[in-house]
């Protein structure tokens, strides 16, 4: 199966809005804990999966840079990619390459046997980061339902290769 748009694996109630958490470790529980995708995958032990992010987490930091991370994890309960986002005003210290705080948190979840799909939503979600505007504009938003409008919009403008456009 491939990703065929951002709201197969980018579901409502995938923002959390105003992330509390400073550093990041609790960041990424706070954003898994509060998201609903996770808590709606059949038999997966959120506990478990947390674990896995953070173990993947601690091999190599994933913030790379501009204010955004890519935390991701795998599990076997998970049928297929689930992506959740946490937003954070003040910034998360996560050992970013470039020693800036993080203020997008995206939390990818996947089946270990789904590496296609995986890599194309991680692919996705860094070509993304890259795109100033896109950035800016999820700062910027009023609102979570606001921010996963505009994922889905530019997610799915990227896996169609076109230019991010509101």
């Amino acid at each position: 199966m491939s990703v065929e748009s951002a709201s197969s694996f980018f579901i409502p109630g995938s923002v959390v809005w105003d992330l509390e958490s400073t550093e990041k470790e609790a960041a990424i529980r706070e954003t898994i804990l509060r998201s609903t995708p996770f808590h709606r995958v059949k038999n997966l032990d959120v506990v478990r999966f947390i674990t896995s992010v953070l173990t993947r987490e601690r091999e190599q930091s994933t913030g790379f840079g501009r204010g955004i991370a890519i935390a991701h994890g795998r599990d076997e309960a998970i049928p297929t990619s689930t992506v959740a986002l946490g937003i954070s005003r003040r910034g998360i210290e996560f050992d970013s390459f470039d020693g800036h705080p993080v203020h997008l948190l995206f939390i990818v979840g996947s089946h270990p046997d789904r590496q296609i799909d995986y890599l194309r939503i991680l692919s996705s979600l860094a070509t993304l980061a890259h795109d100033e505007r896109f950035r800016s504009e999820l700062m910027n938003c009023l609102g979570a339902e606001d921010a996963q409008r505009k994922v889905c919009v530019a997610f799915d403008g990227v896996l169609l290769q076109r230019p991010y456009a509101r």
